[in-house]
């Protein structure tokens, strides 16, 4: 696997139930959204590194929706859907999130891709859930799986 010196930079907000997300990767724009958003590069990085990811739906475009499992030696570990709110190539991506384990908790989330120049690329990823609780428990799991699936993403962007 390709490591490069690229941090994941993780926040949670003190007072409202917000969690912040800041990478940079190796690749312009154009290849990291599409990474975001081809089902065929998704099922590479996306997760923990334990888990495998199986998409049931994928329609990444505005008012599309999606449905993906973490399947393990063949029982669902855990799945989420959601919808896409906004797609704008290259550039931002809106979409809901909701973890069927939960099904009355609604992520909103927010992704914008800011070019740095010279083939880098910046990610921002904020989330907004309805309570503190429900920020606390998806920081455990964004610190563990987010992580280990941009290493995963920064091997792809790197096979060019």
């Amino acid at each position: 696997m390709t490591t490069t010196g690229n941090r994941t930079s993780i926040e949670a907000d003190p007072v409202l139930p917000t969690i912040r997300v800041v990478r940079e990767f190796d690749a312009p724009p154009a290849r990291v959204y599409r990474a975001w958003t081809d089902p065929a590069l998704v099922v590479r990085w996306m997760g923990a590194n334990d888990l495998t990811l199986r998409l049931d739906t994928w329609d990444a475009r505005t008012g599309g929706s999606y449905r993906y499992a973490a399947p393990r030696d063949g029982a669902e570990v855990a799945a989420f859907y959601g919808s896409f709110h906004e797609l704008r190539p290259n550039e931002r991506l809106v979409q809901t999130m909701t973890y069927e384990g939960l099904p009355d908790g609604v992520c909103l989330e927010t992704i914008t891709f800011e070019d740095l120049g010279d083939g880098r690329t910046r990610t921002t990823s904020v989330t907004v859930v309805d309570t503190m609780e429900a920020r606390d428990g998806l920081l455990v799991s964004t610190e563990h799986g987010v992580v280990e699936g941009f290493a995963r993403m920064d091997s792809l962007l790197a096979e060019g």
